[in-house]
């Protein structure tokens, strides 16, 4: 039975995207895949069966993302599970990255998203059944990243519009989880995949050691294996009560535990403040 469901995935020509397809693919599912150029996208998924529907897709055109969303359902008959993953991050802070920067992140990695559970809903809700992934970051949980902000505000927007979309479809059978993951070794720090801003503004030390360790340092060693996060998020798709917030890599956990700890002594300190607020009774 889970062998028959229909899998569409986004941001599918590299990166966590495209292990999840090609796992997918081994194990008999069929998958509609997305990216910009459907060329580069059959070329590193390797595959030419009849499961598998590449689509050239541009997530920013709500037309483009309708029509790939009917061809799927055209070729499988239905669609089942939905993995908004494409997205870049964003280096910079928040002073030096332009109006049409953070614009930019937002627009790929909110409004594409959006722009895909718009066009997948109706379908979803005609079959009563169905589950949206949306992929954001620990980043979405956990914001202290020096040089991150706009990037992380796209990702917490992504964590919190999944949490109110999984009440609000919860009625029609439909699941959501939001998928958070640490650094997987994928080629996300590269140019292809992270952008860096056009007017740097010299003062802002401690974000271009930030963003120096994430190009330098930590690109090409990041601890999570891309493969074991595919096979997480499609065991994670074959359960009866998924999480809402699913957490990938050792590091990832242990920040959104940090967060949750100085959340707790934070309000416990303040809490007569927070208390104090209301009318007399």
């Amino acid at each position: 039975m889970e062998n028959r469901k229909v899998w569409f995935v986004t941001g599918a020509s590299k990166g966590l995207g495209l292990a999840l397809v090609q796992k997918l693919l081994a194990g008999g599912f069929s998958v509609a895949a997305t990216s910009r150029n459907v060329a580069d996208l059959r070329d590193a998924v390797g595959h030419t069966g009849p499961e598998f529907l590449p689509l050239g897709v541009s997530l920013t055109d709500e037309a483009s993302v309708r029509q790939a969303i009917a061809d799927t359902v055209a070729a499988f008959g239905r669609i089942d599970v939905i993995v908004n993953n494409a997205g870049y991050g964003l280096a910079g802070s928040i002073e030096e990255l332009s109006d049409a920067e953070s614009r930019g992140n937002f627009d790929v990695n909110v409004f594409g998203t959006l722009n895909v559970i718009r066009a997948a809903m109706p379908y979803l809700r005609a079959q009563q059944s169905g589950h949206i992934m949306n992929v954001s970051s620990i980043g979405g949980l956990n914001g202290a990243f020096p040089g991150f902000g706009i990037y992380c505000a796209t990702k917490f927007a992504v964590s919190g519009l999944s949490e109110s979309l999984a009440t609000e479809v919860a009625e029609f059978g439909i699941k959501v989880t939001v998928v958070e993951p640490g650094y997987f070794r994928t080629d996300f720090l590269t140019a292809g995949s992270f952008a860096t801003p056009k007017n740097q503004i010299a003062d802002y030390q401690k974000v271009r050691e930030s963003q120096d360790a994430h190009q330098q340092q930590i690109n090409g060693a990041q601890p999570g294996d891309p493969v074991k996060a595919a096979e997480a998020i499609i065991r994670v798709a074959s359960e009866q009560n998924p999480p809402v917030h699913l957490l990938l890599g050792e590091d990832a956990f242990g920040l959104a535990q940090a967060k949750i700890n100085a959340l707790s002594t934070e309000l416990e300190n303040w809490k007569s403040v927070s208390l104090s607020t209301n009318f007399d009774a």
